[in-house]
């Protein structure tokens, strides 16, 4: 499958990332008109670089100014690559520094140092740039990382920046594309005549134009009405690609930066999370224990508190802190998300880590937590593996390796236990998924019982239909499938109700049905319409067409067309009556001779019985089957 891979250009503010994206791409990023004012990023800025037909590659510039230090976590959040972008004439400066530790944090692994402007540089002093450079990188992910000089304005090294991106890129896995998808929401606008659109980077799986969604935290449905993917319109988006989406039945002011659209609901929305925290390593200010923190996750930043459980405060710590995070508001997130602390005054990175359980408890202090969380944190095979299929509910093997580390033996031994079932080739899933979606399945049916008494149950189509945005299909035909042969449900031809339900009229209209049915049959077979004796029933027009479909169903009524209906019983009885008087074949003369019907009911009568196969026309006969 073609990969699709999100870059990023990082650095200090004026060191020229907006340059080298532009010289890189042909594109200006700084869209904004206070950006071409103060000629500084504000908002991070997104341009195609490559596409053949085995990679796609996006840029990401995020800002550099530190008063834009949240829009650039949200721009590096879903990068796989980071361009360094260090101006020969500066060298290492502040925000070179904060950058470095944020990438760090995230667990961004692959990078390359762009060391800019060298056409300010004497050009005897450049290898000494590069030293001093690559000695203040010591202690960072760019300590191994192939360094080049450019200079955007001269073009010098632009052809080898873009040729080691893609060497680079070359050799990465590809994001997972099968999970459910999600994408955090880092922009927020309105199209004339379009409506809301959204942008951000797929962070895993795909989404088709007129997916169904949602938006969480506020479990907001819409529709992926149109997709666009690098400014050209798309049929899907996979994940690693910068995607915008034109979404149905939500207004602009309903979504903000840092929402996330996801295909399940099954996504963690949480205001607590137990972490694996590290702290940074020049931390001016010491951290208190319930110390107000800045939580910056994917494209969300929230107000929240730092809960220590071994201590309660940090002044200088190497290594990692078992810890939790109380939120202000509910965020979207999973095991293994990646995440910043800030304070917010006096503003300083604090540190990050990943997250160990989206859903925390409250705990005690003590070592027994700390004890606890790490056990939570190692994870063994068997609760990674259950982990991952809660989230999912069904995954096959490679998946599964995707998803938990584990490797393929690993995998295949844990699923050797009783507790997994594999319900398709190759698809796992958990006993208690089974059990969960049986007893869901259950209720399902209970609940359109008894809001639809008089139906066979519910169409299957329909039961799929309603849970295929959370279960695979696969695991639905298996549920059903398994129910009807333990008898928890039953079908009948495309419908599935409970073991013990039958249709029947509901019990507050069941007298009322029993006297019209009564006063049917009384009429034998010269009948008034069907309206006037559910009129004078008090039959509510709301019901009547089902009720009608119900006791045609049932053989308690036998339409002639679709204004008279006979009693069956009556109907029956004029069969074998009219057999009884006729030989092999017969007319209408004849029947009406027979039965005494005026040509009002005898002509639908015949018709009847001819669309119940009981005779064929042939001519002016109709000839007894």
């Amino acid at each position: 499958m073609k990969k699709h891979f999100t870059i990023g250009m990082a650095g200090h503010i004026d060191h020229g990332k907006t340059s080298l994206t532009k010289a890189l791409t042909n594109v200006d990023t700084d869209r904004l008109k206070e950006e071409k004012e103060r000629q500084i990023s504000i908002e991070p800025g997104f341009a195609p670089l490559y596409e053949n037909e085995e990679m796609q590659v996006s840029v990401i510039d995020v800002p550099g100014h530190e008063r834009f230090i949240r829009q650039m976590i949200a721009g590096v959040a879903g990068i796989d690559l980071v361009v360094l972008v260090v101006a020969a004439d500066e060298g290492v400066m502040p925000q070179t520094k904060e950058h470095l530790q944020i990438l760090d944090f995230l667990g961004i692994k692959k990078g390359i140092v762009a060391i800019s402007k060298i056409d300010k540089v004497e050009a005897d002093f450049l290898a000494l740039v590069k030293e001093e450079i690559m000695l203040e990188l010591e202690d960072s992910i760019f300590k191994m990382a192939p360094v080049v000089m450019v200079d955007s304005l001269s073009q010098k090294g632009i052809d080898e920046v873009r040729e080691l991106i893609l060497s680079e890129l070359a050799g990465l896995e590809s994001r997972d594309t099968k999970g459910p998808f999600r994408l955090p929401i880092d922009q927020v606008f309105t199209v004339k005549g379009q409506g809301t659109v959204v942008r951000g980077t797929v962070y895993e799986g795909s989404v088709e134009e007129g997916k169904s969604l949602l938006i969480l935290p506020h479990h907001i449905e819409t529709k992926a009405r149109q997709l666009q993917v690098h400014h050209k319109p798309a049929k899907q988006a996979f994940a690693g690609q910068r995607a915008a989406l034109n979404l149905s039945s939500v207004a602009k002011e309903e979504i903000q930066r840092g929402d996330v659209l996801v295909s399940s609901e099954h996504f963690n929305v949480t205001k607590c999370l137990d972490v694996s925290l590290r702290i940074t390593g020049d931390l001016e200010h010491m951290v208190k224990q319930r110390m107000p923190i800045k939580c910056h996750i994917g494209t969300s930043e929230v107000m929240g508190r730092i809960v220590f459980f071994d201590r309660n405060e940090i002044s200088s710590v190497t290594g990692e802190i078992l810890c939790q995070l109380r939120l202000e508001e509910e965020i979207v997130t999973k095991r293994g998300d990646r995440f910043i602390l800030r304070r917010p005054s006096p503003p300083e990175t604090i540190g990050g880590g990943w997250v160990i359980d989206p859903q925390g408890d409250k705990y005690r202090f003590g070592m027994k937590t700390i004890e606890e969380l790490a056990r939570k944190k190692e994870g063994k095979p068997e609760e990674r593996i259950i982990s991952a299929m809660v989230e999912s509910k069904g995954l096959s093997i490679t998946e599964l390796m995707t998803r938990t580390s584990l490797d393929e033996a690993e995998i295949i031994q844990v699923l050797d236990q009783p507790e997994f079932v594999s319900y398709a080739r190759d698809q796992y899933t958990t006993g208690r998924e089974i059990e969960s979606l049986t007893e869901g399945m259950y209720d399902r049916l209970s609940e359109y019982q008894l809001a639809n008494p008089m139906r066979k149950g519910i169409n299957k189509a329909e039961i799929i239909q309603g849970l295929h945005a959370v279960f695979p299909k696969a695991l639905l035909e298996f549920v059903l499938r398994l129910g009807e042969e333990k008898g928890t449900w039953k079908r009948n031809g495309q419908f599935f109700a409970t073991a013990d339900f039958t249709p029947s009229v509901p019990k507050n209209w069941s007298k009322r049905v029993e006297g019209m049915l009564q006063a049917i049959k009384q009429d034998r077979l010269q009948v008034r319409y069907l309206e006037n004796y559910l009129h004078d029933a008090g039959i509510p027009e709301t019901i009547r067409p089902e009720l009608t479909y119900f006791l045609v169903e049932q053989k308690l009524l036998m339409p002639l067309d679709d204004r008279f209906y006979l009693s069956a019983d009556m109907f029956s009885e004029a069969v074998d009556n009219l057999k009884e008087h006729t030989e092999g074949s017969f007319e209408v003369s004849d029947a009406k001779a027979v039965l005494g019907l005026s040509r009002k009911y005898m002509i639908p009568f015949l018709e009847r019985l001819d669309m119940e196969k009981v005779t064929r026309r042939e001519g002016n006969k109709r000839i007894w089957l």
